[in-house]
């Protein structure tokens, strides 16, 4: 099971854990965490997603402010992407499989003190990416 955060593309947001995502699948299953009922699992439609993060904890460290450069001590492994969402938000870090017309791709992030372990980017949802 993997703990992710689902953000969908019109802000909605849910925390929980996964086992059955792949990125060739047009849907997948959470089980909801962040609820003081009944844990049920949620249908989700990758489509409607902006990203599917892979998180360390749901409940992160809001006052962290995540690095958007790559440590020069420590060469990224993979091409080096910035990836600007269409609600503004920017991700920086490195990626083994983007391609323009793919429906996502997945992003390992630059700052290791993320919360982030890597995410899943739907490329819908992006205004602009672009290799550094």
């Amino acid at each position: 099971m993997n703990k992710v955060v689902a953000r969908f593309a019109d802000g909605r947001l849910i925390k929980g854990m996964t086992a059955d995502f792949f990125p060739a699948k047009d849907l997948f299953h959470v089980i909801v965490t962040d609820t003081s009922v009944e844990t049920e699992a949620v249908e989700i439609h990758t489509e409607e997603l902006k990203a599917l993060f892979f998180v360390k904890d749901f409940a992160g460290n809001p006052e962290y402010s995540e690095r958007k450069d790559f440590d020069p001590s420590h060469p990224p492994v993979g091409h080096p992407i910035r990836v600007e969402f269409k609600d503004g938000e920017v991700l920086v870090g490195t990626t083994t499989g983007y391609q323009p017309g793919r429906p996502g791709f997945f992003l390992e992030p630059a700052d290791p003190g993320s919360n982030n372990e890597r995410c899943y980017v739907v490329t819908a949802a992006t205004r602009e990416v672009r290799f550094l």
